[in-house]
């Protein structure tokens, strides 16, 4: 059982009220945004967060899988951005195109950039349009300024960003939505499995009993 599971299935019934509400909220704020992304072309994936700022200025460059927590709106989406799922995306700035630097015209240079599943950009990160692909599980370290791709689980810092250590293990175990109370349907699902637990320890007892 995860901690998060612990949390919700320890909660009285007065307990689990007091964090429906909030979470009810949050998830009509969460739900607004992810329609408005999706009818400009986006495709959001079951249980995104993203800011409305951002759903706002969406468009079809844009695709981000389920589960994923996306704080920032300062996402170039001139060119596609794919973002994978249970990804964790803090306060970061991510430009995906240049320009012809020798050109007369000076015309733009599209690049885009591919985040894979699990992965951590940290609040104030800066990723250039040299970086193209963000690997399975990849982290990079508050303020790091990313540009070249990052390898699997590599954990990456520092102005160029370099290569620190390899990650032991993703965050499997946590509910990423939980981070921006976005987790309403997991935190229902929760309790309700509880309550399943109890009805089913109960069941077996009274058979018990009756042998």
């Amino acid at each position: 059982m995860t901690n998060y599971e612990k949390n919700i299935q320890s909660r009285t019934t007065w307990h689990f009220i007091k964090g429906f509400v909030p979470r009810f909220r949050q998830y009509i704020k969460h739900e607004r945004a992810r329609r408005i992304a999706r009818r400009r072309g986006a495709i959001i994936g079951e249980n995104t967060i993203l800011p409305i700022s951002l759903a706002k200025q969406a468009n079809k460059n844009l695709s981000a899988g389920h589960n994923t927590s996306i704080q920032t709106d300062k996402i170039d989406l001139r060119s596609p951005v794919k973002i994978g799922n249970y990804c964790i995306i803090g306060t970061c700035e991510i430009i995906t195109t240049s320009h012809f630097v020798d050109s007369l015209d000076w015309e733009h240079k599209n690049y885009g950039i591919e985040i894979g599943d699990y992965v951590w950009i940290a609040s104030n990160v800066l990723i250039t349009p040299s970086c193209r692909k963000i690997s399975y599980g990849a982290v990079a370290g508050a303020g790091s300024v990313v540009v070249k791709n990052i390898e699997t689980m590599s954990i990456v810092g520092g102005n160029p960003a370099k290569h620190l250590r390899y990650r032991k293990e993703v965050h499997k175990n946590l509910v990423v939505e939980s981070l921006l109370s976005g987790d309403l349907k997991q935190y229902i699902r929760t309790y309700k499995s509880k309550n399943e637990i109890k009805i089913a320890v109960n069941k077996y007892l009274c058979w018990l009993l009756q042998r």
